[in-house]
């Protein structure tokens, strides 16, 4: 009995040490992750609306509703909003470049994880390309994947329910100012005063 107190002891202390050694990995790489993130998102942002200058966040609480795409001139030449759904086997996210007239500038998947060779056809450009000047909420141009006919139908519904939402919240105006949101320029976030 006093031996298995004692394993039981020495096992106690190994997981504390080792929790303790992978909480300190993980405050020392947490800034270098948290700047990395950025900076992956800022290029899909530029990807998706490459004339932008700007890119304004609108949310009225901690999670990002859509990107106010701002050009040189301080005008506001579109939206990027991420769209998500659940595909074959996992949730495809897409990031999604609108113009004000509705239209869509561009698709970006960011995240899947989707079957090898055919889910993962979603990311080609084949099917990402045929969104553009497609309006976002009727998209009749865009041709689902044969053989992947469940991912390319996820990435299509969710950007046709991003998109009217995302029109709706425009369209009824509650978040139509920038004033206080943060703004990411060049991968800095900055806030607007």
């Amino acid at each position: 009995m006093k031996e298995m107190a004692r394993y039981g002891f020495i096992l106690a202390l190994i997981c504390v040490i080792a929790a303790g050694l992978l909480s300190g990995v993980n405050m020392l790489t947490r800034p270098k992750i948290i700047a990395q993130a950025i900076a992956e998102e800022q290029s899909a942002l530029k990807e998706i609306m490459p004339q932008a200058m700007k890119f304004v966040e609108v949310k009225p609480g901690q999670e990002i509703l859509y990107y106010k795409a701002i050009d040189s001139r301080d005008k506001l030449m579109g939206f990027v909003f991420k769209a998500s759904g659940k595909g074959y086997s996992s949730v495809i996210e897409t990031l999604v470049g609108m113009f004000p007239d509705g239209k869509i500038s561009a698709i970006k998947v960011v995240s899947l994880n989707e079957t090898p060779g055919l889910g993962m056809r979603v990311i080609e450009s084949s099917f990402t390309s045929q969104f553009n000047n497609q309006d976002a909420l009727g998209l009749s141009g865009v041709q689902a994947i044969t053989g992947a006919t469940i991912s390319s139908r996820a990435v299509i519904d969710s950007v046709i329910k991003k998109a009217q939402e995302l029109q709706e919240l425009i369209k009824n105006g509650p978040f139509a100012s920038a004033q206080g949101h943060a703004e990411l320029t060049e991968g800095e976030p900055k806030h607007e005063k």
